[in-house]
């Protein structure tokens, strides 16, 4: 990893991601960093299955995609989105959460 750490939470601080994403080797295709607790979540976007649910290290999120480090000043409260490995993020505003 690069010396400057990006983002807003430290690399040890749990962030959440799928079963999918460290199991199956899905990309990373949507994050979310939510406006209550400031945390993060990284994942597939292929399920919202509560058993799917995973929990990694910001570091190790960094680690398994690097092009996160693109949307690492996403604000709080929004998500972004891309629809393959190497596309563009998309961001927009949370309407709930």
């Amino acid at each position: 990893m690069p010396d400057t750490w990006p983002f807003d939470r430290a690399a040890n601080v749990a962030a959440i991601t799928t079963r999918q994403v460290l199991e199956d080797k899905l990309p990373i295709l949507r994050a979310t960093h939510y406006a209550d607790d400031d945390s993060w979540a990284f994942v597939c976007g292929t399920t919202n299955e509560t058993e799917d649910i995973r929990v990694i290290g910001m570091g190790e999120a960094l680690e398994l995609d690097l092009s996160l480090r693109g949307i690492a000043d996403l604000p709080s409260g929004w998500t972004a989105w891309r629809d393959s490995t190497g596309g563009e993020w998309s961001r927009r505003r949370n309407d709930t959460e």
